[in-house]
C-alpha cells in the first residue's frame, strides 16, 4: 500500500528547501557536484513529494521537511443520528397534510404542529 502523503504536490518553496539540503550534502562530501547538478535538476521538475524525497533515498539526514497536511476531507459526524433530521420537516409537512384531511374537527392541532417543529429546532441547536 503506498502513502497517500507522497503523492502530495509540491511547490516552490519545497523545491528551494530541497536544494538547500542537497547543498548540505554537497558540502559534507556526500555528493560531488556532478552528482548535484543531476539531482538539482530533478528536483526542479519534481512534483510530488515522492518524486523529491526519492532523490534522498541514499542520503542521511538532513532531509527536506513537510508540513503536516490538512485534512482533504471533513472528520465525519460524531453524532450520526443528526443524518435523520432533514427528514423532520417532510414527515411534520406530511402528517399536517394528513391531519388535514382526517381531522376537520380539532383546527387547533394545525397550530401545534409548526409549534412543536419550532420547539424541535430550538432544543436541537442547543444540544450541538
Amino acid at each position: 500500500m503506498s502513502d497517500p502523503s507522497r503523492d502530495i504536490r509540491i511547490g516552490d518553496t519545497e523545491r528551494q528547501q530541497a536544494l538547500e539540503v542537497l547543498g548540505e550534502h554537497m558540502s559534507a562530501g556526500r555528493i560531488d557536484i556532478e552528482e548535484y547538478g543531476e539531482r538539482s535538476a530533478k528536483i526542479t521538475t519534481a512534483k510530488t513529494r515522492g518524486e523529491l524525497m526519492a532523490l534522498f533515498y541514499d542520503l542521511p539526514d538532513p532531509r527536506p521537511q513537510f508540513a503536516t497536511p490538512m485534512p482533504m476531507f471533513p472528520q465525519p459526524s460524531r453524532a450520526p443520528a443528526r443524518r435523520w433530521e432533514g427528514a423532520v420537516v417532510p414527515v411534520v409537512g406530511i402528517a399536517a397534510v394528513i391531519l388535514f384531511f382526517t381531522v376537520v374537527r380539532n383546527p387547533l392541532i394545525f397550530a401545534l404542529i409548526p409549534l412543536a417543529a419550532v420547539l424541535w429546532g430550538q432544543w436541537n441547536g442547543r444540544r450541538r
